[in-house]
């Protein structure tokens, strides 16, 4: 009796219990559920501006010969027998690997055999930059068990600046190093599941994007074999890492670049030059690293970068370490534009700073939602530095005359004959395997120009010599001009 007394008034308590359990329990799959909508949905939606975008790019003339038209034509040369020729800045046949190890261009080769569109390129990328988002979503929600804040991570990274100039690099067009954002980031994913086939996969794909990117995913080695105890598979993988980005900078580059010198050996000369160079300059003159690293505007390219996750990926370094690569040769450079987050140079930085982030904010597990709203209001803070946003004057473009200029003057360029161009109207010519960049003419017999191509350089210097190919009259004959832009057809010489 004094047991089925006390069960009698145990109950409503027991009841209480268990209706306050099943409704915490339906909550969780509420919110998870209205989260991985937010996340999806919001990744669909994402993907679907920056294509659109980068569609619209295309439509008012603005993919240059450089980058996506040389690209193009690394792609278009090898399904035509020239495998990864392209024409260099100054007029010259060069293979593209002796200026950067891409290899994963070919991936494109069917896809552009099947639709040959340039606009193909920048879209395909658009849309795997979104994609990068998941695994963010996956990976938080796993370590900080929520839904709510693995979204707030997802968000963050599709508004943070650096991930948008990667899905859409409005100044230089198409990257295959744009892909290495998703892939490493995958990667991430797979080696926190122990899925290591699947690792191996989209490891191997990234490291076809760039010449340091294999040392990017050898970083990954170190972390998974200190972090998950897999030291064998971590070291080999480091190991190979380091042992493929040598290969690339040591003897692949130089093998293909023209005359075997470094072509980007200029950008270093402060700190040596050449990697052999840096190594010296490291034990010979120290400082001038720093001095290198020390300026007002690479503070704020770090700023840019490292802010917006709230300093959380200090929290987990092995991991960062992915992130060093890019950031040595960004910083050592003298070339403005790798340490401005509005081009491609950040695609190996960037994977390595969110996912940090992420295991950086399990070390405070009672704030980590706080701390994952706080990374959203900072990236929402900077994401107004965006492609979009600079982009919107491509809408004014739509249907002026100076565009349908353009169109009307390409069409008038035949297939697959040498022509030289200014270089956005480039990029709509380089599916041919001699394309040349005003003012370097050397066998083209068409010129097709846009006298007010800002990204032409110089610009008095520039009209002045498309004034004096237009006075060439015994040369060159004018067979359209409207708006700035100008045809010009050779010839034929004296007796043929």
């Amino acid at each position: 009796m004094s047991e089925t007394a006390l069960t009698s008034r145990d109950a409503p308590r027991l009841e209480g219990r268990l209706a306050s359990f099943c409704a915490r329990a339906l909550g969780d799959r509420g919110e998870d559920a209205i989260a991985s909508r937010v996340v999806y949905g919001g990744t669909v939606a994402y993907a679907a501006l920056f294509a659109s975008a980068a569609i619209l790019h295309w439509v008012v003339f603005k993919e240059a010969r450089f980058d996506l038209g040389n690209m193009v034509q690394a792609i278009w040369n090898t399904l035509h027998g020239h495998f990864l020729e392209t024409t260099t800045a100054t007029g010259h046949q060069r293979n593209r690997l002796g200026f950067h190890v891409d290899p994963f261009l070919l991936l494109f080769a069917p896809l552009l055999w099947v639709w040959s569109n340039p606009v193909l390129l920048p879209v395909v990328q658009a849309l795997a930059v979104a994609s990068g988002a998941l695994p963010v979503f996956w990976l938080a929600r796993k370590h900080l068990g929520s839904s709510r804040t693995a979204a707030h991570f997802a968000v963050a990274y599709l508004l943070y600046p650096a991930t948008q100039f990667n899905a859409f690099t409005i100044a230089a067009g198409f990257h295959s190093v744009s892909f290495a954002v998703p892939l490493l980031l995958y990667g991430i994913w797979f080696l926190d599941e122990d899925r290591l086939v699947a690792f191996c996969v989209v490891a191997l794909l990234a490291c076809t994007t760039k010449e340091e990117i294999p040392l990017a995913v050898g970083c990954l080695g170190i972390w998974v074999a200190v972090r998950k105890g897999r030291r064998l598979f971590g070291l080999s993988v480091f190991a190979a890492g380091l042992a493929l980005t040598m290969f690339n900078f040591l003897w692949l580059i130089p093998r293909f670049a023209p005359a075997r010198v470094d072509p980007y050996a200029g950008r270093y000369r402060g700190v040596g030059g050449t990697p052999q160079g840096m190594a010296h300059k490291l034990f010979s003159d120290p400082v001038a690293f720093v001095h290198a690293v020390a300026t007002g505007h690479k503070a704020f390219y770090l700023a840019l970068l490292l802010v917006p996750f709230l300093g959380l990926w200090l929290f987990e370094p092995l991991l960062l370490l992915g992130a060093l690569p890019d950031l040595a040769i960004n910083l050592l450079s003298d070339k403005p534009v790798q340490t401005v987050v509005g081009y491609q140079y950040t695609a190996g930085i960037v994977p390595f700073v969110v996912a940090a982030s992420i295991f950086g904010a399990k070390r405070f597990p009672s704030r980590s939602a706080g701390l994952s709203l706080g990374v959203v209001a900072c990236a929402a803070a900077v994401a107004i530095y965006s492609p979009i946003y600079l982009g919107a004057k491509d809408l004014k473009a739509l249907g002026s005359p100076v565009v349908a200029a353009k169109a009307r003057a390409l069409n008038l360029i035949p297939k697959d004959v040498p022509v030289a161009a200014s270089n956005e109207l480039g990029g709509h010519l380089s599916e041919r395997r001699y394309i040349y960049e005003f003012p370097y003419v050397r066998h083209a017999r068409w010129i097709i120009l846009d006298i007010n191509d800002i990204t032409q350089g110089d610009t008095p210097a520039y009209r002045q010599v498309v004034r004096n190919f237009e006075h060439d009259k015994a040369v060159w004959r004018i067979v359209f001009s409207s708006h700035g832009i100008i045809v010009l057809h050779k010839r034929p010489a004296s007796g043929t």
